[in-house]
C-alpha cells in the first residue's frame, strides 16, 4: 500500500551520508517534532537527478527553511558513499541531507517503489517528494513514470506558500 497524506512515516532504520562515512538515523529522530521536506530520487548521478532534482533543492533551500522546514533530505536507493559523493559534486552540503536507502526498505515501506531491471537498476525508488510535520505526511507529490515536475523544489515551495 502506498503511503498518502495524513499517514505516519515508517520506524525504521535509514543511513546518513557523513563525512565520517555511513551513520544510522532512526525516522522518529529525523521527523519527529520538525518539519521535513523529503524528496526521493531514482538514482544518484542520473541525468535528470542531478540536472534538475537535485540542484532544484539546492538552490531553493533557504526559502524552503524560510518557510518552515527544518530539514531538506535526498533519498536514492544507493549507499551511503554514492550519496555522499553526489551530494558534495553538486553542492549540496548544508543545504541537502543526503540518504541512502541501499536496500530500497524504506521506499517499500513507503509503497514507492518501482522494477529498474530493463535498465540495469534494479529496485529503485519512485521519484516524489513530501512534506512530513513531526511524523506525518502533509504533502505528497508522486510523479508518473519517466516525468519531472510535481516532486522538484519549485512545486513544493508552492504548496507551503
Amino acid at each position: 500500500m502506498t503511503i498518502k497524506v495524513g499517514d505516519s512515516i515508517p520506524a525504521m532504520t535509514l543511513v546518513k551520508a557523513t563525512a565520517d562515512g555511513p551513520a544510522p538515523l532512526a525516522t522518529a529522530d529525523l521527523f519527529g517534532g520538525r518539519t521535513v521536506a523529503l524528496f526521493s530520487v531514482p538514482g544518484a548521478f542520473t541525468p535528470t537527478c542531478s540536472a534538475k532534482h537535485l540542484p532544484g533543492f539546492v538552490d531553493k533551500a533557504e526559502a524552503l527553511r524560510a518557510r518552515g522546514v527544518d530539514e531538506i533530505v535526498c533519498l536514492s536507493v544507493n549507499d551511503a558513499f554514492v550519496m555522499a559523493a553526489w551530494g558534495k559534486s553538486a553542492g549540496a552540503e548544508g543545504k541537502v541531507t543526503m540518504i541512502a536507502d541501499g536496500n530500497g526498505d524504506f521506499s517499500k515501506a513507503l509503497g514507492l517503489t518501482f522494477d529498474g531491471s530493463a535498465y540495469g537498476m534494479g529496485l529503485r525508488g519512485q521519484r516524489f517528494s513530501m512534506i512530513v510535520k513531526d511524523g506525518k505526511v502533509t504533502e505528497l507529490n508522486i510523479e508518473p513514470p519517466g516525468a519531472f515536475g510535481v516532486s522538484s523544489a519549485d512545486h513544493l515551495l508552492g504548496q507551503i506558500a
